[in-house]
């Protein structure tokens, strides 16, 4: 394993950013009417993951702050997916596309799980 300089190094913030640009290409061809509503929410919600993630590596001097962190992208992720679901009932999104999207969270949900559950592997 190669040593973590920063968090762009991180496995789970690449996927983060990753899915994070998927979600604003699809989030592009949600109606004009939702523009305010949920393509803003998505949009700002896939957008917060990555950065809490970020976050949560500059906090790792302390065990608990890294993971409130880790926490709060989990969060984030949950709530990114809540969106998906919306918008896979008002078929703004392909059952597909969205069931693409569900398992990037769930993959992503799992590697901050392991990383909160064992922040000693990561916390200076």
């Amino acid at each position: 394993m190669e040593k973590i300089r920063s968090h762009h190094d991180l496995k789970v913030w690449t996927k983060a950013m990753d899915v994070a640009m998927a979600v604003f290409e699809v989030s592009k061809t949600f109606p004009g009417a939702e523009r305010f509503s949920m393509t803003d929410q998505i949009r700002r919600s896939s957008r917060s993951l990555p950065a809490n993630i970020a976050e949560a590596w500059r906090k790792r001097r302390y065990a608990a702050a890294f993971v409130s962190k880790l926490n709060d992208a989990e969060a984030e992720a949950a709530e990114t997916q809540t969106h998906i679901e919306l918008a896979r009932r008002c078929a703004y999104i392909t059952e597909a596309r969205a069931n693409e999207l569900e398992q990037c969270y769930e993959e992503i949900i799992a590697m901050l799980a392991t990383m909160s559950n064992h922040p000693e592997k990561w916390c200076l």
